[in-house]
């Protein structure tokens, strides 16, 4: 993307997430990835008033070959943290979440910002006023509920009792003390109790395996008893899942975490065929998405802080809270979270 109209949308950003004059916000980034994205970030507080400082990690020295969340070259640097708790909004271009560093910086009141996607999707899924109303509204419906019940016609019949962990919204942008969010996104998520998640849940064709960044080719059937999956059946697709989970040597990892539902509907299902690269939230968001995550909860605040973690969303599928309706066949039903003019 032109680098000018890079810098017109962080400003844009920026607006959205509150900042003004006189606050200090602090941009993260590693290596050479995303120096454009810093520049732009830069100017756009700059332009706001802002006073703006950019912390730029050495590049890796080494990989492990799959993606452990939670494990941050931040954690050697502790001066940098320091730095970053005394800032009002941190833009993490790196990926802090579920780190240690991470809750350290917003328990001191910085609210973060995530940006790691594509530029041509950072504009096209710009957080708007209306968009982040209805996530709202959902948070509200999902905050009350003691139940959530997921079908579909696959066979997915999946129960998580609810009210032990907090409800969590993200749309896009971030203006509160404290407060995380994700460029772009459109959801709500809550947690099923660590022993509250019992049924059976069926991938079908065309669900997302994130982050592996594939479509589900064939029907994975998985069996969920007490909070933890207990059997993985299926294709390909089932022992590839089964494998990865396996590798990280962790039981933790067959943990059920977050549960919601997706609110964009500019977003796009097919999104992954138009922009590789990025970290799918294009697929997170898409209008009447259920996903569940497998993994660590320790962002709802539970004990599980696996690196082993998926996120899939599903199609079609029918969300129930308290037996009342959300998504009934992959569309949203509850008029207050429906974009103007949807039938």
């Amino acid at each position: 993307m032109d680098q000018n109209l890079l810098n017109d949308i962080c400003v844009r950003q920026l607006t959205m997430s509150g900042v003004h004059e006189g606050e200090t916000i602090a941009v993260l980034s590693q290596g050479a990835e995303r120096l454009d994205y810093a520049d732009a970030f830069l100017f756009a507080a700059q332009r706001l008033g802002a006073t703006a400082y950019h912390v730029r990690l050495p590049e890796e020295s080494s990989a492990s070959g799959a993606w452990a969340v939670g494990q941050t070259a931040l954690g050697a640097n502790p001066q940098v943290v320091e730095a970053f708790k005394q800032a009002d909004m941190l833009v993490d271009l790196k990926f802090l979440l579920f780190s240690k560093e991470q809750f350290a910086i917003q328990d001191a009141g910085t609210r973060i910002l995530t940006v790691v996607e594509p530029a041509p999707l950072l504009a096209r899924l710009m957080p708007t006023r209306e968009l982040r109303e209805r996530v709202e509204v959902g948070a509200e419906l999902l905050g009350k509920a003691t139940s959530m019940r997921i079908t579909s016609p696959a066979g997915t019949d999946v129960t998580y009792r609810l009210g032990v962990y907090p409800t969590m919204s993200e749309y896009g942008c971030t203006d509160q003390p404290g407060r995380w969010d994700h460029w772009p996104a459109a959801f709500v998520f809550t947690g099923g109790a660590d022993d509250g998640v019992d049924g059976t849940i069926v991938l079908s064709p065309g669900d997302v395996l994130l982050p592996f960044n594939t479509y589900v080719q064939s029907p994975v059937t998985l069996t969920i008893e007490q909070g933890f999956i207990t059997d993985i059946r299926g294709g390909l697709d089932a022992e590839l899942l089964s494998s990865y989970i396996k590798s990280f040597d962790d039981p933790r990892g067959y943990g059920m975490s977050h549960v919601g539902w997706g609110l964009d509907e500019r977003a796009h299902w097919h999104g992954l065929m138009q922009f590789p690269g990025g970290m799918g939230m294009e697929l997170r968001s898409f209008y009447g998405n259920v996903m569940f995550s497998i993994g660590p909860n320790n962002e709802l605040g539970g004990p599980n802080d696996t690196p082993c973690h998926f996120d899939i969303p599903m199609r079609g599928c029918s969300l129930f809270l308290d037996d009342e309706p959300i998504v009934r066949d992959g569309d949203v039903v509850v008029p207050e979270m429906r974009p103007a003019g949807r039938k």
